[in-house]
């Protein structure tokens, strides 16, 4: 699972795709949201605010 702001998604998908052998879904974070878990404050590549899952 990768929490990536804009200049690193296509980033996240290759490693995604590299390690699972699959496509992953990739959720914007402002339109989902879950009970029992929150979104880190950071890219997971950097210090910039996040607006993808990728899982």
């Amino acid at each position: 699972m990768y929490v990536v702001c804009n200049e690193h998604l296509e980033i996240a998908i290759d490693e995604f795709i590299e390690i699972y052998e699959q496509s992953p879904d990739i959720y914007e974070l402002d339109k989902v949201s879950f009970t029992d878990w929150q979104s880190p404050h950071a890219c997971y590549y950097c210090d910039r605010l996040p607006k993808y899952l990728v899982v």
